[in-house]
């Protein structure tokens, strides 16, 4: 691949957009879902690859070993919209999956999403983090993913999360958007990043039961050791070591999964102004939790 360029930001039907994920909008809104079809959708840095590695756990995890172990994440779970040059576009690698049911990551906010997967009234498992750690997880995204537009210093980086001037736009618009979207489409499960930090089997036992899924203890058992973040960060084949625009001397993909870790980042003022912020922004009905 060609070394990595950093894109710029522009204004895509009213979200800030990179080009790398909107050359192939007709293709990508033109998209067939099928009915058994999973939709993965979160704000960047909420937990993607944690429920992408569950679910393909979940359903193909004793089936072939050599998935796996050969096979990286981001082919197995392919991201919807991405359209690199010289690697797959993403709706190609998903004509091609020869699992079924397929499991599709995204990072739209909800009125992106292609028709069909409404029509087809598919399964979508949305992950929502709260404000605080997003922001400080995406920054170390952003300075580390090469095609991410530059995030600058972190005062700057900081005003742009308030303002929504960052890739995908506004996270109020997005987690609110999502939210309430469930509220009139049945086939949503919305999960918290913070609730999988505290009780991830409870988590997994939720998931499955959204899914019509009833794995093994033993099953059970295995998938929670795996998705432990320790683990997932020393396997090859999930933590994003093996995808060429990310410079892991910047900082690692997966770098701590914690909750809280906003506390050593945000100055005393700056959470001050965050909070005046967040009230005015954020659905009452939709909480999170930024400690626990």
């Amino acid at each position: 691949m060609a070394a990595p360029v950093r894109a710029e930001l522009f204004d895509f039907q009213g979200v800030p957009m990179i080009h790398y994920l909107t050359s192939n909008w007709e293709k990508v809104q033109r998209f067939q879902a099928r009915p058994d079809d999973i939709l993965i959708a979160t704000y960047p840095k909420a937990g993607t690859t944690w429920v992408s590695y569950i679910l393909d756990l979940l359903y193909f995890g004793q089936s072939s070993l050599e998935r796996q172990t050969s096979i990286p994440i981001y082919e197995r779970v392919p991201f919807l919209e991405i359209a690199f040059p010289s690697m797959d576009q993403g709706t190609d690698l998903l004509e091609k999956l020869p699992t079924s049911p397929r499991l599709i990551k995204t990072h739209f906010p909800v009125q992106f999403v292609p028709k069909s997967f409404w029509e087809q009234n598919c399964k979508i498992v949305y992950v929502a983090r709260n404000a605080k750690d997003n922001l400080v997880s995406y920054f170390h995204m952003d300075r580390m993913t090469l095609t991410q537009p530059d995030p600058g210093d972190w005062n700057t980086y900081f005003q742009r999360f308030m303002q929504g001037k960052i890739l995908y736009g506004s996270w109020y618009d997005h987690v609110i958007g999502w939210w309430k979207k469930k509220q009139s489409y049945a086939n949503i499960h919305y999960m918290f990043y913070e609730d999988m930090i505290e009780d991830t089997g409870r988590e997994i036992d939720k998931l499955c039961t959204f899914l019509g899924l009833s794995p093994s203890e033993q099953l059970r058992t295995q998938i929670s050791g795996k998705v432990k973040f320790d683990s997932m960060k020393s396997n090859d084949m999930v933590n994003y070591s093996t995808f060429g625009v990310m410079d892991f001397n910047i900082s690692h993909f997966m770098r701590k999964g914690k909750v809280g870790d906003w506390k050593n980042h945000f100055t005393v003022a700056q959470n001050e102004e965050f909070d005046e912020d967040y009230k005015k922004k954020i659905d009452p009905t939709l909480t999170f939790r930024t400690v626990l």
